[in-house]
């Protein structure tokens, strides 16, 4: 009984450490931040980008759930469930909305079969690809500063195009050139934004194709074995 409950309470100190209270507080965010989407884009901006950007580097600072990985983890599912939703409200919002949705499984595609791939070889984390033979992919993980650049680049791109969405059934292409064209600070955010958006696109692309290909070698691998 003593054990049981001596377990019982380090199980509820893991789920209140401060980095995973601040995963609670990111997923209210997201919440207040969706449910006012549409009735208020300025604040749903500012909440939207204040939880992805600032609390998702306090809490990456921290070793969440109480081992190394996991808030790596848990970081990258809140990115996930966060940029689906807002991918899917621009897939709304926008035509072609299959460009979106296009965008959606990518994303999901090419870091899930990342995730399985890393956990089939052994490796300790899906960042790791010191063994790849792609110059993009490489340079792509392992410098931090030219990630957070491609990922926040995506986020910006989408958030912009929200707000910049007047009424339904804009067209994404019109938008974007006529954004470009008014040649102001918005405009040059929305190009430094699609340069990271389209390698972060590249870079997605290629990790779902290296991982797949992990995945058949894998599995050729296991049935040659007698």
């Amino acid at each position: 009984m003593a054990d049981k409950l001596v377990r019982k309470q380090s199980k509820l100190s893991v789920y209140l450490y401060v980095p995973n209270i601040i995963g609670y507080i990111r997923v209210l965010m997201n919440i207040v931040a969706f449910a006012l989407c549409f009735s208020n884009k300025i604040i749903f901006s500012v909440l939207y980008f204040v939880r992805w950007v600032v609390c998702s580097q306090i809490q990456s600072s921290f070793h969440v759930w109480g081992c190394a990985g996991h808030g790596n983890r848990q970081n990258l599912l809140y990115h996930r469930i966060s940029t689906a939703c807002l991918l899917v409200i621009l897939s709304q919002v926008y035509r072609p909305g299959l460009t979106f949705v296009s965008l959606l499984a990518l994303d999901i595609a090419s870091h899930w079969l990342q995730m399985y791939s890393t956990f089939l070889i052994g490796k300790a984390s899906h960042k790791d690809v010191k063994d790849s033979t792609n110059w993009l992919f490489k340079a792509y993980y392992g410098n931090r500063t030219f990630m957070a650049y491609c990922c926040v680049s995506c986020e910006v791109l989408y958030i912009i195009l929200f707000l910049l969405a007047e009424k339904q059934n804009e067209n994404l292409m019109d938008v974007i050139l006529h954004s470009i064209q008014q040649k102001s600070f918005l405009s040059l955010l929305v190009v430094i934004s699609l340069f990271g958006w389209a390698v972060k696109q590249a870079v997605n692309v290629i990790q779902m194709k290296t991982a797949a290909d992990v995945c058949v070698l894998h599995d050729t691998n296991k049935k040659q074995k007698p």
